[in-house]
């Protein structure tokens, strides 16, 4: 199963279309962008408490040649394997989020 790539930040609700670099996601593929995850987050996810990675960005086209003699796989891609079109926004209020983020961000990820 592909990662569901949805489309927004569940913070600040910032647009983050299957290409951007700047998408941020735990575990549970909870999403943020980058500056939420960084900066309000602190590298807290607010629901299941672990750290963020770099969301994947999953090739745009099925085929193209990047050498003569190579291409990338058949149906492999945001075309084929649709991302997500729900929104997702947090449960949490803001204040909940902060205490949260405070309590586990001076433990690292693989330790919380």
């Amino acid at each position: 199963m592909a990662l569901q790539l949805r489309p927004n930040c569940e913070y600040c609700d910032k647009d983050l279309p299957p290409n951007a670099a700047e998408a941020r996601i735990c575990s549970y593929e909870c999403t943020f962008c980058a500056d939420c995850a960084d900066n309000e987050l602190h590298n807290v996810c607010p629901n299941c408490g672990g750290g963020f990675e770099r969301r994947p960005i999953r090739p745009a086209i099925e085929r193209r040649p990047i050498r003569p003699t190579t291409e990338r796989r058949p149906g492999v891609c945001v075309t084929k394997q649709l991302p997500s079109d729900k929104r997702v926004h947090l449960k949490y209020s803001v204040e909940d989020v902060a205490a949260h983020s405070a309590r586990l961000k001076d433990i690292p990820p693989q330790e919380r």
